[in-house]
């Protein structure tokens, strides 16, 4: 049937068939960013999306994690649903805020729109300068740093603790050249943050799971890996007699939880959310539960 066979015989419909058309089209292409929203939004669609990427004990995979724990108390807090999307390191800030970046350094590029997805991010989320200008974040929940990891056989020795952490990064800085060591882009590991290569290490990136680097350390992909603190009490664990610390890269660092910068009465309510369950315990409970050997290197953030 010819165009104008189809306007002769729906004359009087033609309009709102174009205008359905429209509205389906624009639906299909433009970013489903009104699917976000504050707090009033959380509470009337009864539901809270935790984005996150399973790592470390923050997101097991298996279901539970400290991180995955933590939220599933405040969406009971607020009475309302629980929901886990699983994302990836690339994706996550993208699906909190519609906007994917790139970073470079300190600063961000927007490069596009993207579908969002969820309403915080909880996952072991360092608290980074670029993130910082695309996310807001809540109060401190785990404190971390940034360290060298290397095979217990590895000729790479752990630095005498000096005077300063300045002192230490340096040290440990004055030991890579040569070497190569495994980073992680558009993350706390990013070799790019700690001017890795200008130690005279060949860096190479890593494109498989953060929770792999240590492996493949131990498999000897390469001659040593940037951990934070977090995974690398976990591997310390996981393997031990195979992986030793070098020494700190990074100064002290904290993760939070992220939200989007349109939520602040959101954060406003985690925020408050989490300095309850930090009074009454369950937040040290968790802690000891998913991290033992944390309070022994911070004990000060726990105070």
């Amino acid at each position: 049937m010819k165009y104008y066979q189809i306007y002769k015989k729906n004359k009087y419909n033609f309009p709102l068939i174009f205008f359905t058309t429209l509205c389906l089209w624009l639906c299909l292409i433009l970013p489903a960013k009104s699917f976000s929203g504050d707090l009033d939004e959380i509470m009337k669609n009864k539901v809270i999306r935790h984005l996150g990427v399973p790592y470390a004990n923050f997101i097991t995979g298996s279901g539970d994690g400290m991180d995955v724990e933590l939220i599933q108390g405040f969406a009971e807090h607020l009475g309302v649903r629980y929901q886990y999307v699983e994302t990836s390191w690339g994706d996550v800030t993208g699906d909190l805020t519609g906007k994917k970046v790139k970073a470079t350094g300190d600063d961000i590029t927007i490069i596009g729109e993207v579908p969002v997805k969820g309403d915080l991010i909880a996952n072991g989320f360092t608290v980074l300068e670029w993130r910082k200008k695309i996310v807001n974040y809540s109060n401190p929940t785990f404190p971390t740093q940034v360290w060298m990891i290397a095979t217990a056989d590895s000729s790479l020795q752990p630095v005498i603790p000096g005077k300063t952490i300045e002192q230490d990064i340096d040290s440990v800085k004055s030991r890579l050249s040569g070497l190569t060591v495994l980073g992680l882009a558009n993350t706390c590991l990013d070799p790019k943050l700690y001017d890795i290569k200008g130690t005279g290490a060949t860096v190479k990136l890593f494109h498989a799971k953060l929770n792999e680097m240590a492996p493949a350390v131990i498999n000897r992909e390469a001659d040593a890996t940037l951990l934070d603190v977090p995974d690398a009490l976990i591997a310390l664990d996981k393997w031990p007699g195979k992986v030793k610390v070098i020494g700190p890269v990074s100064g002290k660092q904290e993760m939070a939880v992220a939200f989007p910068k349109d939520a602040p009465e959101l954060l406003k309510a985690f925020n408050a959310y989490l300095s309850e369950v930090k009074s009454n315990g369950i937040y040290v409970n968790l802690v000891k539960k998913y991290y033992p050997a944390v309070f022994d290197y911070y004990p000060e953030f726990f105070e």
